[in-house]
């Protein structure tokens, strides 16, 4: 079943065509991820999907009804991102960081349910409740962003580059984290610069360049292409 399903989708910032007719299918339980080089327009596509910002053409149906333009009412509908860069509230304590996630609930019994479920996947979270975020590593910030996109309970989960800046031994642990989030039942939309990670843990890809799709299939089949291995997993043909 389709979770989401964007079609003939039109960004522009200024006069830049920053995505040009982007269509994408996510069905419902799968980890799909999307792959391109630096400014090809992945973390746009996360942004309209979430509201951040605009589109002009285009539409985004969300379990088979059309999605809110406005970032509070999608996140009401189920679709929660973990943006690039983290942009945690530094000031605040990783309690409050985690609480912010939360703020459009009113569910108070299924909202302790689901911090402890953070604490439970973040245990590291936990031996810091009371720290400011500011201070924390940015594995530990990584984190903290991913478990506060979990506090707003969402269905689909979007995340923008978890891997970026981090060391490779917390890119393994986010990545296992990923894996967690997803047997709890959630569906994973990934933005990721680390391809090779990327498509080993996804079900489905689509390869981004310059603001349109240029391939879709399987992640395992992507991940064989030879053009794909040369230019983004690093395989140099012979």
């Amino acid at each position: 079943m389709s979770m989401l399903k964007v079609r003939d989708l039109h960004v522009y910032y200024g006069g830049i065509h920053a995505l040009r007719g982007v269509n994408i299918n996510v069905k419902e339980g799968e980890i799909v991820t999307i792959i391109g080089s630096n400014g090809a327009g992945k973390s746009t596509l996360l942004n309209a999907l979430s509201g951040v910002v605009p589109y002009k053409e285009g539409s985004i149906e969300y379990q088979g009804e059309g999605l809110p333009k406005q970032a509070d009412r999608i996140v009401k509908k189920g679709l929660s991102q973990v943006p690039e860069g983290r942009e945690i509230f530094a000031n605040l304590t990783v309690r409050e960081n985690l609480m912010m996630g939360a703020y459009l609930r009113r569910d108070k019994a299924k909202i302790k349910e689901d911090l402890q479920m953070v604490f439970d996947l973040f245990p590291r979270l936990e031996e810091r409740i009371t720290q400011i975020a500011g201070t924390l590593s940015g594995g530990e910030q990584q984190m903290l962003a991913m478990g506060r996109g979990l506090m707003s309970d969402p269905q689909l989960v979007m995340l923008d580059e978890p891997s970026l800046g981090l060391a490779p031994l917390l890119v393994e642990t986010i990545f296992e984290i990923i894996q967690d989030i997803h047997d709890l039942g959630k569906t994973i939309l990934l933005v990721e610069q680390n391809a090779y990670k990327a498509l080993a843990a996804a079900d489905y890809a689509y390869v981004l360049e310059q603001g349109v799709i240029v391939k879709e299939d399987d992640a395992a089949v992507i991940a064989a292409d030879p053009s794909i291995q040369e230019a983004y997993l690093g395989v140099v043909k012979s």
